[in-house]
């Protein structure tokens, strides 16, 4: 097997460029995809990655060369193509797939592929991409006889205007009022593509906004943006401090995923945003569904119930849990990892829509957000999800589960190991992408056991050779 087609993950490609992902595998991608899904009419955008357009014009070459009309909107976020591909069959835009090149928060030197269908369905592992995988390998194989590549051909397009107007609209501020009180917000755009929306989109709202990295720079000056990572933290935090603003939000590199941020600067776990999120939407939708990952989930499942929701759980993974609210027309749908999905925008993630919602309730409620937030922190504090290397994640994991499940009251294996004790529970799965096991702890209001069992499970994946990741 060709070793670039190792980039194709459970539902998505991803690789470092070129030596997984190259201008031949793209257009090898191209043509592929119009045989395989098949495509007619494709969109296409990229984030900022430098080595975005060499993958954009080989890609668009491999759909030209299928015969499929291109759309490019060129520099753009995911949830831009989501909405692209979303948007009603017309003579403008009959999308039947969509593409975006993005590496989101991988190291600068890597990038990637999300593939949709029309409607924004997700094209994952078990709906298509290994297809297309198994095609793209044929027809590197063909090329290999064959000349060069033929000139990409593509027509050039905007909705971001259009996209915007609606964003305005679900979180109502369409023709805001003045508010009583004017917010002040931290926006950190991470040298990413945010900033592109940022600008038509700040605007219309009523905050005062202090703009930090808009500037889109595939170069990243200032880093990769990835606010999992706390060392990608601080410039966001301090800029809140100094501002003395109310909030602070930041970006990944292709804004599908916020970062919150209260007035102090501490990040807020996107953990305790899915509740914040799920009851405030349930307040127009009672007796809605909403699902949650199975990573940590305590608090999720009491806010939703306590705002008369009902909680699904659903794997982890953008595919994943598109496809569970789908199939339960669910409301809403949050990971701990900050990715938001919402059923009106056609069930995709959005990086947008949480921040300007969470803005919405801290106006009409005249609270903090750290006020918000901070009892259900103590309620149930959590560890964060901690990755550890390893040579046999499977093996390893089946020997974690053989040696705490003798105590358990409770297991479930939809994602990894799901394991629940009285006061305390864990969730322990491999990735789909790396040889990685990620770790997560939570505990029904006891920090230190929080602390104690976090050490206790790391110390043990430490004794059978796990490293830090």
């Amino acid at each position: 097997m060709d070793h670039r087609l190792a980039s194709f993950k459970a539902y998505d490609i991803r690789g470092r460029v070129p030596e997984n992902l190259d201008a031949e595998l793209a257009f090898a991608l191209g043509r592929a995809l119009a045989e395989v899904l098949p495509a007619h009419s494709v969109v296409v955008g990229r984030d900022v990655r430098l080595s975005g357009p060499v993958l954009r014009d080989a890609l668009v070459s491999g759909l030209s060369a299928a015969g499929v009309h291109v759309t490019d909107i060129g520099l753009c976020g995911t949830e831009e193509i989501y909405h692209a591909a979303a948007r009603p069959p017309s003579p403008n835009a009959p999308f039947d797939a969509g593409v975006m090149i993005t590496g989101s928060h991988n190291p600068a030197d890597e990038n990637g592929f999300k593939i949709v269908r029309g409607g924004a369905i997700p094209v994952s592992g078990d709906s298509g991409l290994y297809a297309i995988r198994d095609r793209v390998e044929e027809i590197l194989h063909e090329q290999l006889s064959s000349g060069a590549m033929p000139t990409p051909s593509a027509n050039a397009a905007s909705f971001r205007s259009e996209y915007v107007r609606w964003l305005l609209r679900y979180s109502g501020f369409e023709g805001f009022d003045s508010p009583k009180k004017r917010l002040k917000i931290v926006a950190d755009s991470g040298n990413g593509c945010a900033g592109l929306v940022l600008s038509e989109l700040t605007n219309h709202l009523p905050f005062e906004i202090v703009p930090l990295h808009w500037e889109p720079d595939g170069h990243f000056p200032n880093g990769v943006p990835n606010p999992l990572l706390p060392e990608r933290r601080a410039a966001t935090s301090a800029a809140v401090r100094e501002a003395g603003a109310d909030m602070g939000v930041a970006w990944d590199g292709d804004f599908d995923r916020c970062f919150l941020y209260d007035g102090e600067g501490r990040f807020i776990e996107g953990y305790y945003c899915v509740g914040l999120l799920a009851a405030e939407l349930l307040r127009g939708h009672p007796g809605a569904k909403i699902v949650h990952d199975p990573r940590v989930y305590w608090n999720t499942r009491e806010m939703v119930l306590a705002a008369g929701g009902r909680p699904v759980m659903g794997k982890t993974g953008h595919a994943f849990i598109k496809e569970r609210m789908r199939a339960e027309d669910a409301l809403y749908g949050g990971e701990m990892s900050a990715h938001h999905y919402f059923r009106d925008f056609a069930y995709c993630d959005s990086g947008m829509l949480p921040w300007l919602l969470v803005a919405s309730l801290l106006q009409r409620t005249g609270r903090s957000l750290a006020e918000l937030v901070a009892e259900r922190m103590n309620a149930y504090p959590c560890s964060g999800e901690i990755n550890r290397r390893v040579s046999d994640p499977r093996g390893i994991l089946e020997r974690l589960r053989d040696h705490y499940a003798p105590g358990a009251v409770h297991e479930d294996r939809l994602d990894g190991i799901n394991l629940e004790f009285p006061n305390w529970r864990f969730n322990v799965r491999m990735s789909n992408t790396e040889p990685l096991l990620r770790l997560n702890v939570e505990t029904r209001g006891d920090r230190p056991l929080l602390e104690d069992k976090t050490a206790e499970l790391l110390k043990w994946l430490e004794d059978h050779g796990a490293i830090v990741a």
